[in-house]
């Protein structure tokens, strides 16, 4: 066991500055401080930091602190958290001051855990194996086959030498005394090792000179190391991985997407996924992909709903059996999450002996198994100095420390423990250590637990050096989890002289292969409905703002505007808004005369009410959805764009603008950024399946939408017509192009030609149909069907109706109503939604979830293998 060693022993220091720094340091009482020794002391491999950023001073600090606190906005680092009244996605909490490990120090931390690792391995192999260690009395049955991580349809299942266990990670403590204890393991789908690495890239980009010359190990050959094990999982040499992820409602969706483009994989969800033939297959528009190698992010009892667990939607049906038949490799494999049994505490270190033959560098506090009954007496009787928890993480248990706990609290506790012994433990508590944080300016300690991870390669373990250091909510919480509100920490191991630079793709001589993935061969459905929608409520959310700016412009002068009688054009436009979001009754339903004379507050809800159906608000709020839905798929600079609207979103959920003007402002603000979406979308995307729904989804929505716009204002005369279709062409963004063309008055016919049939003007419905049918032929190239698709059909009938239009008999009117016209746009509200449908069944798999047809059984009882 690694203590206190003569790299952590400080010499005394007399530097003002750090004299200055340890005067408002207030250390813990009880606990370990990774920075200081004593009162006026600061470990040596601290000192440099710690100069330095005193130096920098408070003002400096603060504002590259904000430039972080920007960078992890703008590049969309989230944690969902469950349950929170704010919703998903709480931005990511990052502390500037890194977490510091001396590399003498870290070299016996990393041989520790490896030999964890290499423990773990062959546990692993074993329980679902020969089973040994049970046979052999160095595990008791119950314990293992109590704990819902081990899955009996995977018994048998042999796993290869190299890649029984390929990934893993471990949560460190150290105690009071400057021991390393390992107080948790993660294996079946370890997390983390994303966020450490957006970590790294923000603090090394506030404090570049810093830690350059601080020689911090780099991150990368871990990277490539999983990489590389990763490809080696599959015989193929250029096999097909993919991310399983559970969706983004997952707590670490952001990871699973981050990690998905960095590493240049396919991210999935079970439903992309499907099992023919004992094989698995990615379900894309061009047909069924093999899948060679699953990263996998959904635990492991959901991953297989007719073998594994029936109620789940987030597996692929069928995988157990695929796995069987050696027709997939996963990382890490079906069952591996039996190892994160708090129960095997309690027998680790014989089993260390068993396996190794050596002692535990890094062991676990000590642990009494409650299925034992010597050991359950000793918990029952010692409850108020142990902390308490169940073998298993289930929803609504947490561990629990006894001596916070009234008398009464103890006495139930006993109770559940007496009622099912084999599923809690009670283990020696930690104090833990802790490490420096700034808050408010001033650096105090918080406790910490540091995530490391591990990935196999050939021979051994690679150590990924440092990991996720995560910290306290506050200085007297005891609680170390993002879930509860925690930050997190970059974490550097110091070196003595500089470390190569790694890229992540190592120098190769073989012949280049070209992967369709991100482009024409390997959308899935799923993703390729994502993309539609983005484009559509993109689209959807541009009209709506169009519209609401118009209209608001009317209200924006007080002495100008008394009521809508003034402005004989505004109902007009106010109903449009009505029909263009669909926000009935408003303007046009029921009670309608009383808003439109006095429109503000239906304005205003139209505009911010996030919970109502059509608003701008939920609008945006869906936008925001479906891209996180296709994050993987979207660069950088188009995240900026959805963080910038998401930031507007939520300003106006805190503080709705009180003036007419500071509504108008946001919704310049936003429509900017919804351009700047266009215009990344056009110039920075592969022009690619992906592309083209999101374009599909555009052009439809501008359709539909220019439609409602022209039906609303054109089908009945207005008294104002021309200050109507003013501000008709101002909404569409065609003012500027009609006084071009026609240099004349305003004239319905003109504008109709404009709107309604001009095909080069980019915003007109004709335009629409003609991109959208081009789009469409493209999709359909190769296919030799000797008939028109049903969505090529609504096209053709469509794009005819106006091609063939005569707009000088579309505007004649009879009793102020204009019948032909009305009677056309009538046509197109129904033709556009069946286009819609139309593609939606030729393109997106709605496959219902495979479910059991007979309830499986277990051949054996509960308490055998």
């Amino acid at each position: 066991m690694q203590n206190a060693n003569s790299n952590l022993t400080p010499a005394p220091v007399k530097d003002p500055v750090v004299e200055d720094i340890l005067q408002t340091y207030q250390m813990l009482s009880g606990s370990y401080d990774e920075m200081c020794a004593g009162t006026k002391q600061i470990r040596p491999h601290w000192q440099y930091l710690m100069n330095s950023l005193h130096a920098m001073g408070h003002d400096e600090l603060e504002r590259r602190w904000q430039e972080g606190r920007r960078l992890l906005r703008d590049n969309g680092v989230t944690y969902n958290v469950y349950g929170d009244p704010q919703g998903l996605d709480r931005p990511w909490q990052l502390d500037p001051i890194p977490h510091l490990i001396s590399s003498e120090e870290w070299g016996h931390i990393e041989r520790g855990l490896i030999q964890r690792a290499e423990l773990m391995s062959l546990l692993l192999a074993d329980l679902y194996g020969a089973r040994d260690t049970i046979r052999k009395g160095l595990l008791p049955v119950e314990l293992v086959a109590s704990h819902p991580g081990f899955l009996r349809a995977i018994v048998g299942v042999s796993l290869p030498k190299r890649h029984r266990l390929p990934l893993y990670a471990v949560d460190l403590a150290r105690s009071a005394t400057g021991e390393i204890w390992a107080i948790a393991d993660r294996t079946q789908a370890p997390s983390g090792a994303g966020y450490a690495l957006e970590n790294r890239l923000v603090i090394s980009r506030i404090l570049p000179s810093l830690f350059r010359d601080s020689h911090v190990h780099r991150l990368a050959l871990f990277f490539r190391t999983l990489r590389q094990t990763l490809a080696s999982m599959s015989p193929h040499e250029d096999p097909r991985i993919v991310v399983l992820t559970p969706g983004p409602a997952n707590e670490t969706y952001f990871e699973h997407a981050y990690l998905a483009k960095y590493l240049g994989y396919t991210l999935v969800q079970g439903a992309d996924l499907t099992v023919r033939d004992g094989k698995v297959a990615l379900k894309t528009l061009d047909g069924l992909q093999p899948v060679d190698v699953i990263l996998r992010r959904v635990d492991d009892s959901a991953c297989d709903p007719l073998e594994l667990r029936p109620d789940s939607y987030l597996g692929v049906a069928g995988l157990t059996q695929a796995v069987r038949m050696g027709g997939v490799s996963l990382a890490n494999p079906l069952g591996c999450s039996v190892l994160e049994n708090a129960g095997l505490y309690a027998f680790l270190p014989n089993l260390a002996k068993y396996f190794l033959g050596e002692e535990l560098d890094i062991p676990s506090p000590q642990t009494w198994w409650c299925g034992d009954k010597t050991a359950c007496n000793h918990v029952l009787a010692n409850i108020d100095k142990l902390v308490i928890k169940r073998i298993a993480n289930t929803p609504g248990h947490v561990s629990v420390r006894g001596r916070l706990l009234s008398s009464k609290q103890r006495d139930l506790l006993r109770a559940q423990i007496l009622a099912q012994p084999n599923w809690y433990v009670g283990g020696e508590e930690i104090f833990r250590s802790t490490t420096p944080v700034l808050v408010n300016g001033h650096v105090e300690p918080r406790q910490l637990v540091l995530r490391s991870f591990l990935v196999t390669n050939e021979n051994n373990y690679v150590v990924m050096p440092g990991g996720l250091t995560r910290v306290a909510a506050s200085a007297d919480s005891p609680v170390v989890s993002a879930q509860s509100g925690g930050l997190s920490k970059d974490t550097w191991v110091i070196a003595s002289e500089p470390e190569r630079e790694l890229t992540l793709i190592p120098e190769t001589k073989k012949k280049l292969v070209i992967f369709e993935g991100h482009g024409q061969g390997e959308l899935p459905s799923r993703v390729a409905e994502n993309m539609f929608w983005l484009g559509r409520y993109a689209e959807r959310a541009e009209g709506v703002i169009r519209l609401l700016r118009a209209v608001l412009l009317y209200l924006a002068d007080p002495y100008d505007f008394v009521s809508t009688k003034n402005h004989p054009a505004l109902p007009s436009l106010l109903r449009a808004v009505t029909y263009l979001t669909e926000t009935l009754p408003g303007f046009v339903g029921e009670g309608a005369e009383q808003r439109l004379d006095n429109p503000r507050e239906e304005l205003l809800s139209v505009f911010l009410d996030r919970n109502r159906a059509g608003s701008l608000a939920s609008t945006l709020q869906f936008l925001l959805n479906a891209a996180r839905s296709t994050r993987d798929r979207l660069s950088p600079d188009m995240w900026r764009v959805f963080s910038a609207i998401e930031d507007e979103l939520n300003r106006l959920q805190q503080q709705a603008p009180k003036e007419i003007n500071e509504a108008l402002q946001v919704l310049d603000n936003i429509i900017l950024w919804l351009s700047a979406l266009e215009g990344l979308s056009v110039e920075s995307m592969t022009h690619g399946q992906g592309w083209r729904f999101l374009i599909i989804g555009r052009r439809l929505e501008r359709c539909y939408n220019t439609g409602q716009l022209l039906r609303a204002t054109l089908s009945t005369v207005n008294e104002d017509e021309a200050v109507l279709l003013e501000n008709l062409l101002v909404v569409t963004d065609s003012l500027l192009t009609y006084r071009r063309r026609y240099r004349s008055y305003l004239q319905v016919n003109a504008t109709l030609e404009l709107l309604l049939q001009n095909e080069l003007n980019p915003r007109s419905i004709g335009y629409q149909l003609e991109q959208l049918s081009n789009f469409i032929a493209t999709l359909r190239n190769g296919d030799d069907t000797p008939y028109r698709a049903a969505e090529e059909r609504v096209i053709l009938e469509a794009l005819t109706q106006v091609r063939l239009a005569d707009v000088d008999a579309l505007a004649i009117f009879v009793d102020g109503f204009r019948k032909d016209l009305d009677q056309l746009l009538v046509r197109l509200w129904h033709l556009i939604p069946a286009l819609s449908d139309a593609i939606t069944n030729s393109y997106f798999s709605h496959a219902e979830q495979p479910r059991q047809l007979v309830k499986l059984e277990a051949e054996h009882e509960d308490n055998e293998l």
